[in-house]
């Protein structure tokens, strides 16, 4: 299915490919007031602005990058001879 960037709202199916997250992440989102939605019969539309504010730039932010950092780290650490036997392999 090809999701048009052009539409001013989205299904629940649309907004989750969009997003990349599962359907029912989008549910849980819309139940928890994260991202705002109309129902529409049994049917949930999203606006394009509501989904846009969580679609990635493609960017990290500094504190994403340290976050990254801080777990590369750790899994370095506690898997560290995991590591050594995989890249034997």
């Amino acid at each position: 299915m090809t999701v048009n960037i052009e539409k001013t709202h989205y299904s629940t199916t649309e907004a989750a490919k969009l997003l990349v997250v599962s359907r029912i992440a989008v549910f849980k989102w819309i139940k928890a007031g994260k991202i705002k939605a109309k129902k529409v019969g049994r049917n949930f539309v999203i606006a394009r602005s509501a989904i846009e504010r969580y679609l990635p730039n493609g960017e990290l932010t500094e504190k994403e990058k340290k976050l990254i950092g801080v777990a590369v780290h750790r899994a370095a650490k506690e898997y560290a001879e995991a590591f050594e036997l995989l890249g034997k392999e």
